[in-house]
């Protein structure tokens, strides 16, 4: 059933509409959004001279200075301020690692993209289920026994 990968799209999705209310209502309080993407992503587009200084990731925060954000079923784009130059950039959901707001104290971890796209290729290979195997022994499992009242 591949219920991780349902459950990263179901949180991904969280990430989308937390910034579909950012595009039409701006930012509550004290609210301010730290997104970390792969910059090494297919359809990620930045500017060259940032790609030049984060090859493989950067973290981008929508708090003061952001401009032009919208969202789409893919990704998002929005415009920010580097070295005070606005410079737009085009974000896949897919090249999300991490998603948090510190007013909350809330955060998201997702599954580094490349670690998808090689439990995609095990599947592929009918090695889907022992690739499962270490996942558990790293404590990824959470027995239900943790959650009843004993």
């Amino acid at each position: 059933m591949q219920y991780d990968k349902l459950v990263e799209r179901a949180l991904k999705n969280v990430v989308r509409e937390a910034l579909m209310h950012v595009s039409t209502h701006g930012l509550p309080g004290a609210h301010h959004l730290y997104i970390t993407f792969r910059t090494d992503h297919p359809g990620v587009a930045i500017p060259e001279e940032l790609r030049a200084k984060y090859p493989v990731e950067m973290t981008i925060v929508l708090q003061y200075q952001f401009w032009e954000l919208l969202v789409g079923d893919e990704g998002f784009r929005v415009t920010l301020s580097f070295n005070d130059r606005q410079q737009r950039l085009v974000i896949p959901f897919a090249a999300i690692n991490a998603f948090a707001d510190p007013s909350v104290n809330f955060a998201l971890q997702f599954q580094p993209a490349e670690a998808a796209a090689q439990n995609d290729d095990a599947e592929k290979h009918g090695t889907g289920k022992d690739a499962a195997k270490p996942a558990a022994k790293d404590g990824n499992i959470i027995p239900l026994d943790t959650f009843r009242k004993k």
